[in-house]
């Protein structure tokens, strides 16, 4: 006899916590049964794909089954067909075009998948990327002049463009021929009546996904949240198909297997949605990417230690990423670059050891800063700041960005680091929350930036220093989150517990990867379930293993990641030191509310259930 499912709630606000944490339970309705019939999944699955705004039977079997068949057709990039034309000319004319992307994953993949595309059909290309201090985000002047210099007839641009209307002007008045590809968004000013004017830069070609429609001739890319690499694909994909006669010959398939974990990286390192075909793009290029044909990819996957893992996004975004994004922070982005064009295999692997070596520098730097900012936090009493704006002199400016991030996460809110680059210039970056759109926050302030970019969740800038009190003061007031959008949410798919969810339920979630922004890892959550025991691990006392019983009396094994002395310190204040003592002798009677997700753990061959918690509520 099969045991029920327990109710599940459709919506659940649960008492406050005793830590800052909101639980919310999804609410999405569906016939899930009908959908599990018809795609051959369960119904826990179905509620879980539908809680990720995947709407009927097509669309679920897309999310579960979409090839890269099922991509959207690159022809409807705004100005896409136009690039693409323009550039089979210049390869009649032999022309010699220059790409210029940018220097992080985004902008060194999107070079890549260029480079080589352009090459390999018999196009006189080479790339430049800027240098993060001396020239900031994207194409400039110097590097505009410096291509007319040498002679190039096109400037190609890639994740970025879409803002540096000075630049390519000056590159228009040169003579030169100007194609951009970019994927943030189209610079507006608002007009008195709320509409927006959006300005396009001055390109014989310009192709962004976020143009709207109004601005594009009527074309309107079906999914516009791609990063600059995946615009570049698109753009290769089309070329190929013009001059390899047509999407279905080997030569064609063979060019797409090879860009694809490029476009899948970059996909997962500029923070990408993973839905619609971005889902298809990291899933189809994680694959590939450790049988690339490409000697750099493959020699980053080696010192990294991943020759013989399949990859994931958090080896993407957390281990491969990173290597390539600190040859920009630290030294130069195209040695990046150069690693993806490396031919010899011994070269290959010499420089990616550098680029990880430089990453370990990297991370040491990054905590440093880190631990500055929340003590100028502390110092200048700004908790209590909705934005908070924080002046790191001495820090490396090309750190802000991350240590931005890091502040974002452990408080919540909106942060901008900002550093000083010399001569009364202040240079930083700004990481957001869901609630509060960044870029639109900092158009309101353009007055006071030399130079600014970005979208909802990131931004970029440059200032006067005499403007930082200014922008200071002024990004606060006209801020209006409330109190409740500071408060961090976590958003659980569904009540269940965790007898529900063995070996066989937890390897049908595997379906859902690849996960990520927008498609996150499934959370449930539980009550009333009794810690029996608790035992410290970790070097950095970073892990707590925890005995526990769930409300029938089945025994289960719980996880917490995170400092034990947090834990601790919630024990003693809610239960008493006694509780806790009594945990570490494993004659524990802690009860709890948690957030969770079920994980499978092997040692010596054998599998068996443990969970990883998440967020717990004690009961006092």
């Amino acid at each position: 006899m099969e045991r029920p499912f327990p109710r599940f709630f459709t919506y659940s606000l649960w008492r406050e916590p005793l830590k800052s944490k909101k639980w919310i339970v999804t609410a999405k309705r569906a016939d899930f049964n009908k959908i599990a019939r018809a795609c051959g999944i369960s119904p826990v699955l179905a509620r879980l794909i539908r809680n990720r705004d995947v709407i009927g039977e097509e669309a679920t079997e897309k999310f579960l089954r979409g090839t890269l068949e099922d991509l959207h057709d690159p022809a409807l990039l705004p100005d896409a067909q136009r690039a693409v034309d323009i550039l089979a000319k210049k390869r009649e004319e032999g022309k010699r075009i220059r790409i210029i992307g940018d220097y992080d994953v985004d902008g060194i993949c999107a070079s890549f998948i260029l480079w080589h595309t352009l090459n390999s059909l018999g196009i006189e290309a080479d790339a430049k990327l800027p240098e993060r201090i001396r020239d900031g985000y994207g194409i400039n002047e110097r590097l505009v002049k410096e291509a007319a210099e040498d002679g190039v007839d096109t400037i190609l641009t890639c994740d970025n463009g879409i803002a540096a209307v000075q630049a390519l002007q000056t590159a228009k008045d040169l003579g030169m021929t100007v194609i951009v590809t970019d994927h943030h968004e189209v610079p507006f000013k608002l007009q008195e009546d709320g509409s927006r004017e959006y300005t396009l830069p001055p390109a014989d070609a310009v192709v962004d996904p976020k143009i709207p429609e109004s601005a594009a001739e009527g074309l309107s890319y079906p999914f516009p949240d791609i990063c600059g690499a995946v615009v570049a694909f698109k753009i290769c994909l089309l070329l190929a198909q013009k001059l390899m006669g047509g999407k279905d010959s080997g030569k064609f398939r063979e060019l797409r297997r090879y860009l694809i974990p490029f476009a899948g990286i970059a996909t997962v390192c500029d923070v990408m949605p993973l839905r619609d075909e971005n889902r298809i793009i990291v899933r189809e290029g994680l694959g590939e990417a450790s049988f690339s044909d490409n000697l750099g990819l493959q020699a980053l996957i080696s010192v990294t230690g991943l020759a013989q893992t399949p990859l994931t996004c958090y080896h993407a975004g957390f281990v491969l990423g990173p290597c390539l994004n600190a040859t920009g922070r630290l030294d130069t982005a195209y040695r990046g670059l150069e690693l993806f064009m490396e031919k010899d295999p011994v070269s290959a692997l010499q420089n990616a050891q550098q680029l990880k070596d430089l990453n370990d520098s990297r991370k040491s730097m990054t905590a440093e800063g880190t631990d500055a900012a929340k003590a100028l936090i502390e110092a200048e009493n700004m908790q209590h700041r909705r934005v908070l704006v924080i002046l790191l002199r001495g820090c490396h400016e090309s750190l802000a960005g991350i240590i931005a991030g890091r502040i974002k996460e452990s408080m919540h809110r909106p942060a901008f680091v900002l550093t000083d680059s010399g001569e009364g210039v202040l240079k930083g970056s700004g990481r957001s929350i869901e609630s509060y759109d960044m870029y639109a926050e900092m158009n309101a302030c353009e007055d006071l930036f030399i130079k600014y970019g970005g979208h909802k969740m990131a931004g970029g800038l440059s200032m006067k220093e005499e403007n930082f009190a200014e922008f200071s003061r002024r990004i606060e007031e006209n801020c209006t989150l409330t109190k409740e959008q500071l408060q961090e949410v976590i958003r659980v798919d569904m009540e269940l517990p965790p007898r529900f969810l063995g070996v066989d339920m937890t390897r049908e979630l595997a379906l859902l990867e690849p996960c990520g922004t927008d498609n996150p890892r499934p959370l449930f959550v539980t009550r009333n379930i009794r810690l029996l025991s608790a035992r410290v691990l970790g070097r950095n006392r970073n892990v707590v293993r925890l005995g526990a019983q769930d409300d029938t009396g089945a025994r289960i094994d719980l996880i917490r990641f995170g400092d034990a002395a947090d834990f601790e310190q919630d024990i003693i204040e809610t239960a008493g030191r006694g509780a806790l003592e009594g945990l570490f002798r494993g004659a524990g009677n802690v009860t709890i509310d948690m957030v969770y997700y079920p994980d499978i753990n092997v040692w010596n061959g054998r599998e068996s259930m443990q969970y990883i918690v998440k967020d717990y509520r004690i009961h006092s």
